[in-house]
């Protein structure tokens, strides 16, 4: 499918949009499927915005280095929920919707699930609770496919110890809450896809990062009837 657009000497075409987002736990390597399918959506002659929650935009990323960086207990959980909800509000208002206004791809590393994942499943919050607040803060709107990526906690986190030490990263807040609260995070994402099949697509996260590519392009054909 293609969206019409006016121009000079008449209407061309040009490639209609979709939202998608990849999910998963430390280590898990998310940000590596989302930016090989950012590239194979370019090469095939889309739009894309690749971005990452906490973060995408100025604000956001002042909050992401707030959230993500130095020692778990420096904010208080109620603090960090309300943080990460600021920080997406803004994200959505100037990047995400104005491109998907535009027939733009946004392909964002973390979304909503995150929230739900991390501060509920593995803070303890009120499920409910938040359900509301983030409907509240950017209404209605989810991702039309969302990759979850299934790693192992220990897994992640040793893959996670690993690229630290040879990336010299200092994002580690989350990873150092240790792996009983890794274990919450990863069973919240299992359950999140199970109330939303139709949207997940759960990927075992030690297959090779080749073949996994490969079945994200699929499933992105899949959902999307506009893609080739």
């Amino acid at each position: 499918m293609m969206l019409a657009e006016a121009g000079q000497g008449g209407i061309m075409t040009v490639p209609k949009g979709g939202f998608v987002s990849f999910e998963g736990g430390d280590g898990s390597g998310k940000s590596t499927q989302a930016l090989l399918l950012v590239q194979r959506l370019k090469q095939s002659g889309h739009r894309v915005v690749h971005t990452r929650e906490p973060g995408g935009c100025w604000f956001s990323e002042q909050l992401r280095q707030l959230l993500v960086s130095g020692a778990p207990e420096k904010i208080n959980d109620k603090t960090e929920l309300l943080l990460m909800t600021a920080a997406r509000i803004e994200h959505v208002r100037q990047l995400i919707e104005p491109a998907l206004r535009q027939g733009q791809w946004v392909v964002s590393d973390r979304f909503l699930d995150s929230t739900l994942a991390y501060q509920g499943f593995g803070r303890g919050m009120d499920r409910c609770f938040l359900d509301l607040l983030q409907q509240w803060a950017i209404g209605g709107l989810v991702p039309r496919l969302t990759f979850l990526l299934l790693l192992e906690p220990e897994e992640g986190l040793r893959r996670s110890i690993e690229k630290r030490s040879s990336e010299q990263v200092r994002e580690t807040r989350f990873e150092q809450e240790g792996i009983a609260f890794q274990r919450r995070v990863n069973a919240g994402f299992v359950t999140l896809a199970k109330e939303s099949p139709s949207r997940f697509r759960v990927i075992d996260a030690t297959d090779s990062r080749e073949h996994i590519a490969r079945k994200v392009w699929v499933a992105v054909q899949e959902v999307f009837s506009h893609v080739e």
